[in-house]
This record gives structure tokens, C-alpha cells and sequence, in this order.
């Protein structure tokens, strides 16, 4: 299985399992899918399907289906990765998730911008245009056609990357589960007198802490100390602090404290 290795800001360097091309090709179609059943059940609820009306009809109508059924159709890919954290659906059955080049999660300006390149792989937005099943047709060809460049990128590129991830500097990675709340820097404190220990932890960056809750994964995941090691020597320089702690236990103690000070 392809791997990626991701230098972090604290020059620690994190592997990514590379997401197989049958596992985005999957998501693809799933996604795709969802969007067709979603636009042959708009024109079914609006004109009772796409003989039983006058083409003349449609065309009047055109800018309330752009406003219904072309832009959230367009937008569909864009939304989901941003509220489910780099997945759409058909990502999320697959396993599979956007990430940064720097191991984070994406910046909103990264997701659109790779959702601009995939505009060209989701013509929908011309969806109004479809008067008949057998126009849909041709148009589930054409896109499946411009999907053959789409794939012949992915292959060719050496992280399996298409035009909108090279543009965005994103990748494409395997996750082991669907994306919860234990895959981000929260953590839920419960003590009631709970005692900070290195409030110098906000001057790290959201980047420096997610670098912090990825190596505290790989640790527990792999059992790699050395890593651990580095990143806290690495930390303390950064924040002035020493410890005889674990480089372990310090590691999620800073992620204690952030959490506790980030809601105070």
C-alpha cells in the first residue's frame, strides 16, 4: 500500500496510507450516483418526470431549477467535505479522507479550491438543460468521459493526486475509521478542579496542536516512542518548558490544557 510521509511544522515527518484509486473511484461513483437519484427525484417532484410535461414549461422555470436542483448539486462536494471534515459520502463509506500536504486538516480556501477544479468533473450546474431521460443519458456519458482524464491524473501523479489536490495541495488518504470526534484535537476534560499545567500551550498554532494529536495516534497506533520523543524535545524548545514527564503523557497533557484554556 502507498505511503506518504508529511513534514509537520515541528519538522516531525507523519505516514499517510495513500488512498488506492478503486477506493476513490468507488466514492466517485457513490457520490455520483446520489447526485442523478437526486436530480431525476427533483424533476419527478416538480413535473411528474421528464415526458409528462411541455419542454416549453421547463424553460420557463429554468432559474428556480438552477436555484433547486443545479447549485446544490454543484455544491454538493464542496459542502460535504467541509462539514464532514474532508469526506463526502461516498468517501466516508470508502474510509477515505482529504487531507493537507502538511498532515492537517484543509483550510475552507483549500477546499474551494480543489472544488474548482472538480467543477469540470461534475457538470450539473447545466442540469436545467436536460428535458428528456435520454438527454440524461448522454450527459452521465460526457461525464463519465471527462472522468477519464480525471483518472489518468490520478494514476500518473506520484500521490495519486488529481488537478484540484495538486492545485489545493491536498491528498487523498486512507482512514481505519469513519471521522468522529476522537480524530480531532478535542478532548472532552471532566475533572472539575482540573489543574493546567503549561498554559504556554496557546502559543501553538491549531497546525502544532493537530501535529500533536497526529503523533499521539501513530504512537498509540504503532508504538513508536522515538517519534513521541522528538516532537516533545522539539515542543519544549519551542515553549521554554521542562519536564520529566513521558514524552507521551506530555504530549497529551498539552492537548488537556489546550482544550481546557481554548473553552475558558
Amino acid at each position: 500500500m502507498p505511503l506518504i510521509q508529511i513534514a509537520t511544522p515541528f519538522n516531525i515527518d507523519l505516514e499517510f496510507e495513500i488512498s488506492q484509486f478503486h477506493k476513490r473511484l468507488i466514492a466517485y461513483l457513490v457520490d455520483f450516483i446520489l447526485l442523478v437519484l437526486f436530480f431525476i427525484s427533483m424533476k419527478y417532484f416538480y413535473y411528474g418526470g421528464f415526458e409528462k410535461v411541455d419542454p416549453e414549461v421547463l424553460q420557463r422555470n429554468m432559474g428556480f431549477d438552477i436555484l433547486t436542483i443545479s447549485i446544490p448539486m454543484l455544491l454538493y462536494s464542496l459542502v460535504s467535505e467541509v462539514m464532514m471534515h474532508g469526506q463526502t459520502i461516498g468517501k466516508k463509506l470508502m474510509n477515505i479522507r482529504v487531507i493537507s500536504l502538511d498532515g492537517s486538516e484543509p483550510s475552507l480556501s483549500q477546499y474551494i479550491l480543489r472544488w474548482m477544479f472538480k467543477v469540470f468533473e461534475w457538470p450539473f450546474f447545466f442540469g436545467y438543460t436536460i428535458l428528456t431521460e435520454g438527454n440524461l443519458f448522454v450527459y452521465i456519458i460526457i461525464t463519465g468521459f471527462l472522468g477519464i482524464f480525471v483518472a489518468i491524473i490520478i494514476t500518473i501523479s506520484k500521490k495519486n493526486q488529481r488537478l484540484g489536490d495538486i492545485a489545493a495541495n491536498t491528498v487523498v488518504v486512507n482512514t481505519q475509521s469513519t471521522f468522529s470526534v476522537d480524530d480531532t484535537v478535542f478532548m472532552e476534560i471532566k475533572e472539575e478542579n482540573y489543574v493546567v499545567k503549561f498554559p504556554e500551550v496557546l502559543r501553538l498554532s491549531d497546525r502544532d496542536i493537530n501535529t500533536i494529536k497526529n503523533v499521539i495516534d501513530l504512537f498509540y497506533k504503532e508504538h513508536n516512542a522515538e517519534i513521541c520523543d522528538r516532537l516533545a524535545i522539539k515542543v519544549q524548545e519551542v515553549l521554554e518548558v521542562n519536564t520529566d514527564m513521558y514524552s507521551n503523557d506530555f504530549l497529551e497533557k498539552l492537548l488537556a490544557d489546550y482544550n481546557y484554556l481554548a473553552v475558558q
